[in-house]
């Protein structure tokens, strides 16, 4: 028989990196060189080899339950339970994307008003947005598949040619001089490595590779591939992409500016710079608050299927569309930017509380595999990626700093730390007690792995859960 199995390698990696970029990375990108001038390269290098220890993770629960694409809460649920499952899954689809889409609407309000319409209130045209987007996914419309695709090309292609040109001087901007140029206000190590939950903000999803893994080719070899070769592209690229914004504006002005890549953009091309990065910017801004709203909404609807969720959020209107995910969210966008947490100063803050979100969940991951190695010894998985468990503990510690250190502002970080704490102790209330009182299970009842392997009614379930979504990404 015809194998259907069409993708290679190059397929794979370009499709880790086009989830992986987006605007909100260029913020983070543009505040970070600002913040530590060329330094910032560390901890993008911190970043990289941690996100490594990510895929190892990953590859291996792949490669232990392969018909799971890429499903987070299926395998916390095989080795830890429903609670940690639903802590997990949570936190890094459906809390993280929500503030990471209000960072995301946020930019478009900010970009939309100052490049094109001055004067116009920045949260109107946000909220406006999303209320479209609200509208068109409720309805069903699949409007911007297109807007989407062509959007990640145009971004990932602006931030190739944008490195080349400002690296090389060839802008028509004026180049900063050296004795023009600014001090970073970060330069001791310990200050550059706890830029690393910034850094790491730039490499975050690199796992949804793994949802195509059943369409690639050699999916044993290729999953952890494409994830590395991935990292390893958007290093090199966003480190000399860093490097050239030095030498087109000076640090302190990128470190204070709410939109760097814009003012980057400018400086380097002028109106034609500007313009481009304004347009592409709002595409990009555009497809991924509708993915975000379109994944979200049916990652909740899935988990509500599994039990683990109230049956609202899985009740569909006339459409087939899962509306109450939808609503929620769309909400959650629009109460952040009205409440100008989302808007100019405050737009790190709100990626790097995302941050930690998604960074709870990939400690999670790490120990599900630790877990799942004690439990199934003689299971299949790929030895050679073992490694005696280091990539796990290294990459527990290192989740743990990031979270520790998240900001170099004390304000801010107290900020992230109320909201993260919160969110995270009402999450994991809420967790307990749907379990024990609702589902009726134990709290780390684990899900038998042969149930599984075997295809059963978990593993339909899952499949729910785990639809790409682009990264607000």
């Amino acid at each position: 028989m015809r194998s259907t199995k069409k993708l290679g390698l190059f397929s794979a990696t370009a499709t880790g990196i086009g989830l992986i970029v987006a605007t909100s990375c260029l913020v983070s990108l543009g505040t970070g060189v600002g913040l530590a001038g060329s330094g910032f390269v560390l901890p993008l290098a911190i970043a990289v080899i941690l996100n490594v220890f990510v895929a190892f993770s990953f590859t291996e629960l792949h490669s232990l339950m392969p018909n799971v694409e890429g499903g987070l809460g299926q395998y916390t649920a095989t080795a830890l339970g429903p609670v940690p499952s639903i802590i997990s899954n949570v936190s890094a689809y459906v809390l993280c994307m929500a503030f990471a889409a209000s960072a995301e609407a946020a930019m478009f309000g900010i970009v939309f008003t100052q490049t094109f319409f001055p004067g116009l209130n920045p949260a109107l045209a946000s909220a406006v947005l999303t209320i479209l987007l609200l509208i068109t996914n409720i309805r069903g419309i699949d409007m911007f598949a297109k807007i989407q695709n062509l959007s990640v090309v145009l971004l990932v292609g602006s931030l190739v040619v944008m490195a080349f040109i400002s690296f090389f001087d060839l802008g028509t901007g004026q180049v900063v001089t050296a004795a023009a140029q600014t001090t970073p206000a970060i330069t001791d190590v310990p200050g550059l490595a706890g830029l690393s939950a910034l850094a790491f903000w730039l490499f975050i999803g690199i796992e949804f590779v793994i949802p195509i893994s059943n369409d690639l080719k050699n999916p044993k070899r290729d999953v952890f591939l494409a994830m590395v070769i991935g990292l390893v592209i958007l290093f090199v690229v966003q480190m000399f992409l860093g490097l050239g914004m030095t030498h087109y504006v000076v640090l302190s002005d990128l470190a204070s500016a709410p939109m760097p890549h814009m003012l980057f953009a400018e400086n380097l091309m002028g109106s034609v710079g500007k313009y481009w990065m304004g347009f592409v910017t709002i595409f990009a801004v555009v497809s991924t608050l509708n993915t975000v709203l379109a994944s979200c909404t049916r990652i909740m609807a899935g988990m509500a299927q599994g039990g683990m969720l109230p049956d609202l959020f899985a009740v569909e209107n006339k459409h087939n569309v899962p509306y109450a995910g939808i609503i929620l969210l769309s909400v959650i966008i629009i109460a952040t930017v009205s409440s100008g947490l989302g808007s100019s100063s405050d737009l790190v803050t709100v990626i790097l509380t995302g941050a930690c979100f998604w960074l709870v969940a990939y400690i999670i991951t790490h120990i599900n595999v630790l877990v799942l190695r004690k439990r199934y010894p003689a299971m299949e998985r790929n030895r050679k990626l073992v490694l005696l468990g280091l990539p796990q503990v290294l990459g527990i510690i290192g989740c743990l700093y990031m979270i520790a250190n998240i900001s170099s502002d004390p304000d801010a970080k107290k900020l992230i730390f109320k909201i993260f704490g919160i969110a995270l102790l009402i999450l994991t209330v809420y967790s307990v007690a749907w379990v024990k009182f609702v589902m009726k299970k134990g709290i780390f009842e684990a899900v038998p792995i042969e149930e599984v392997l075997k295809g059963g009614p978990v593993a339909e379930e899952s499949l729910e859960l785990v639809q790409p979504t682009v990264k607000a990404i």
